[in-house]
């Protein structure tokens, strides 16, 4: 027999799981990133995606190009941020992520959208 579907209200009642990540601070990204971050923006405040896409979109995220997975000679490396609005950067960490951090696979797709108005 298939599932019930679910009501409106059973959907927005239900309880998220707990994040169990360390904190941000814990991870790296503590004052010595914030700072970091803030230089990024300010020399490159544009999406370089939607830039790519001849749009125009104030950046809010600065992004790992390579994911630094806790090194963090590679999280600092200037070398290796990008700026990217937040939709994007959604997009990017849903594609290598799967979403929400679960790995790709298992019926999950990669999102090759690019509409983000």
């Amino acid at each position: 027999m298939p599932e019930r579907a679910k009501t409106l209200s059973q959907i927005q009642n239900r309880t998220p799981k707990p994040d169990n990540r360390p904190s941000a601070a814990k991870r790296g990204y503590g004052m010595r990133w914030r700072r970091l971050r803030k230089k990024h923006l300010t020399k490159h405040p544009l999406c370089v995606t939607c830039y790519s896409e001849n749009m125009v979109t104030n950046a809010t995220v600065v992004d790992h190009i390579i994911p630094h997975k806790g090194d963090y000679k590679l999280m600092y490396d200037q070398n290796n941020l990008q700026s990217l609005c937040k939709y994007h950067h959604d997009v990017k960490t849903a594609t290598e992520d799967g979403g929400f951090g679960r790995p790709v696979g298992r019926g999950r797709f990669e999102i090759k959208e690019n509409n983000h108005e």
